[in-house]
């Protein structure tokens, strides 16, 4: 499975606490991330991410392309409700409509996101393989 990670300034520490605790369920799949937030999770998880460019320089947009070919079959988005960045709000509205659009589940809170890695580790999820089958060419 592929995994994307996202998270608003103030809910990265958190992002990296959730990479730290479910790290043996990471581990087996292929991450993710826009810069700042892979290069967290990696340097305190050891865990490989790939790392796209940061959410201001594009990294939304890589990860939302991805999710529109099909690439992504999770989307970890930990948001801050609080934000007053409206550009930070365009961009996960984006983000949660290519979700949206392609099926992929995706999780914007701590207890959502516990929820689909507990489903990913018991096999939950393995039906986003058939949906890779059919979008090969």
């Amino acid at each position: 499975m592929n995994i994307a990670f996202l998270a608003h300034d103030k809910k990265k520490e958190l992002m990296v606490q959730f990479c730290t605790a479910y790290k043996s369920v990471l581990q087996k799949h292929s991450l993710y991330a826009t810069a700042t937030t892979g290069r967290l999770i990696a340097d305190n998880t050891g865990l490989p991410i790939t790392l796209l460019l940061s959410h201001k320089q594009g990294g939304h947009q890589q990860i939302n392309a991805r999710i529109a070919y099909n690439e992504i079959d999770l989307v970890l988005l930990f948001t801050d409700p609080n934000t007053t960045d409206p550009w930070d709000d365009a961009q996960m509205i984006e983000t949660i409509r290519h979700c949206d659009k392609q099926n992929v589940p995706i999780a914007t809170n701590l207890a959502s996101a516990e929820m689909f890695i507990l489903g990913l580790q018991r096999g939950d999820l393995d039906w986003r393989e058939m949906v890779h089958s059919k979008t090969r060419f």
